[in-house]
């Protein structure tokens, strides 16, 4: 299934959290955080101004991007758990 985001909605998925610490302890699923790192899949077209000019999205689709930790709505495409988020909740983008 295809989704496009309108707007200035951004669909991202999230990148698992670490199972393992540096010194190689297993972190057991209850104690895991939940991830605020992700991969965008697909781009709205941007925002509407005030005055209607559209202001084209920041992101584009393969930017490995950091979110707040309870931003956005969860869907689920395919099986897989997506993020849809607001471009305003994006912090940062990871290069």
């Amino acid at each position: 299934m295809k989704v496009n985001p309108i707007r200035d909605r951004v669909l991202v998925k999230p990148i698992d959290a670490e199972t393992k610490t540096a010194s190689g302890l297993v972190i057991p699923d209850t104690a895991t955080e939940k991830p605020n790192r992700g991969t965008v899949v697909g781009v709205g077209t941007g925002k509407v101004a005030e005055n209607g000019t559209v202001v084209p999205m920041v992101l584009k689709e393969g930017d490995t991007v950091l979110y707040g930790k309870y931003a956005g709505s969860e869907v689920k495409i395919d099986g897989t758990n997506h993020l849809v988020l607001n471009e305003d909740d994006i912090m940062a983008v990871v290069e």
